[in-house]
């Protein structure tokens, strides 16, 4: 693919983002994609629910939400059969070349959008050149549009190459930005014979021409979900025959800071949404809690994970009210190999375009990549996650966020050089 190609197919994505579990157009466009360029060189294309264990995906959309995304998708025109295929929210692809003897290496790149609405400021990059986008309430803010090219050009990269020999699997990933689709890949007959994986992102607060050879950091996460409910009544004439629901989640909220913190590493505690009451007279009989837990190490968010659980009901039964928790998406903590850490170090010397590289640095967030990374590791192979640098005027998740496509080709410079050298390594 020249610069060019790999700018529009980024850019066409980036029109067309499609938060988890609805990348029905997305998932089509790759396939498409691999298609044409790939021909006979792509040994297998897994998509949807061949990419997937299926009863392993976590916060799945209602079926109204996935409906509507499946709708707009076939509206654009992309092959209908591969559109079927996904109905139902089960997105994704895995792109096999196999090429003879040699170790199979696995490459993860993430594919969705995230539910926010991109600036229409004129200078906005998307906004200024025409590519801002199309669907409303939802945009790349994160850079997977250029996740999901530089997955398309590492594989068409290693299809033209004389130095790898092996097998690579490409993982075309769903559902990253609500922790919920790493792990119905993981769990899948996919990965079980990857040696090798690679993960990546771009940015997190690199420049253009900086490469971090390996990530660490994660933070393990899980979401939770807690439903108060009491018993209403008239907030001037009776209130004592009510239980209020909304204070016993108020009390539960301002100990959810109060967990103590622990010595062996970072834990943390969030309240996101806080909804509950109907009118300023009417004692409220229901009240909910959206919140998550993040710890340094699986075992600290479960800590935090059980002291959460401690304190929502502990809230309920100090104002007689009862609660219902609901455990949603989660995913571990990981560590990046260090054998893999120096291969990519080693090869970011030979990429043009590239000044500088760090050993490590750390996310400071969670993401399910972990998932794969551990699967691999627990299977013996070893995991490596890949920071590519680009300039990006707004942050992450921001209405502002954009990338140098620059650094697509530095992506795909890096990840295609290692893969090659991690065939030539193991073989």
């Amino acid at each position: 693919m020249t610069a060019d190609d790999l700018v529009s197919l980024r850019r066409d994505l980036h029109t067309r983002p499609e938060p988890a579990w609805r990348e029905f157009y997305t998932t089509a466009r790759i396939v498409s994609e691999l298609e044409s360029r790939l021909g006979d060189d792509l040994t297998e294309l897994y998509v949807g629910p061949d990419a997937l264990a299926t009863d392993q995906r976590m916060a799945v959309p209602s079926d109204a939400e996935l409906t509507h995304a499946y709708e707009r998708a076939r509206g654009t025109g992309v092959d209908e059969s591969v559109l079927e295929a996904l109905e139902g929210g089960y997105t994704g692809a895995v792109a096999v070349i196999e090429r003879g003897e040699g170790p199979t290496v696995g490459l993860r790149v993430d594919i969705d959008g995230l539910p926010r609405e991109e600036s229409d400021d004129p200078n906005h990059a998307p906004a200024a050149a025409g590519f801002r986008s199309e669907h409303e309430g939802a945009m790349h803010a994160c850079g997977h549009d250029a996740h999901a090219t530089i997955g398309v050009g590492v594989l068409e990269r290693i299809a033209e190459s004389d130095e790898f020999s092996g097998t690579l699997k490409v993982f075309f990933q769903p559902a990253e930005e609500v922790i919920g689709g790493a792990k119905s890949m993981a769990e899948s007959e996919h990965i079980e014979d990857v040696d090798s994986l690679l993960a990546m992102h771009i940015g997190l607060d690199h420049p253009t021409g900086e490469i971090v050879a390996g990530i660490d950091g994660f933070l393990a996460v899980r979401h939770l979900e807690a439903e108060f409910t009491g018993e209403s009544a008239h907030a001037g004439g009776h209130p004592e025959q009510g239980r209020n629901a909304v204070q016993a989640m108020a009390a539960a909220v301002q100990n959810l800071y109060a967990i103590p913190r622990h010595n062996d590493g970072k834990t943390r505690v969030n309240a996101g949404r806080v909804e509950g009451g109907s009118a300023s007279n009417v004692i409220p009989e229901s009240a909910r809690v959206v919140g998550e837990v993040r710890g340094e190490t699986t075992e600290l968010m479960e800590y935090m994970s059980e002291e959460c659980e401690r304190v929502l009901e502990a809230a309920a039964t100090m104002y007689d009210c009862e609660v219902e928790i609901e455990t949603g998406a989660e995913a571990p903590s990981a560590t990046s190999d260090q054998a893999l850490v120096d291969l990519v170090a080693d090869v970011v010397g030979d990429v043009s375009g590239v000044e500088n590289v760090l050993e490590r640095d750390d996310l400071g967030g969670s993401e399910d990549a972990t998932f794969l990374m551990q699967a691999v590791q627990d299977n013996g192979g070893n995991a490596c996650y890949v920071g590519i640098g680009t300039d990006h005027p707004g942050g992450h998740h921001t209405a502002t966020f954009d990338v140098d496509e620059a650094s697509i080709g530095h992506g795909i410079d890096v990840l295609a050089g290692a893969i090659e050298r991690i065939a030539r390594t193991q073989s």
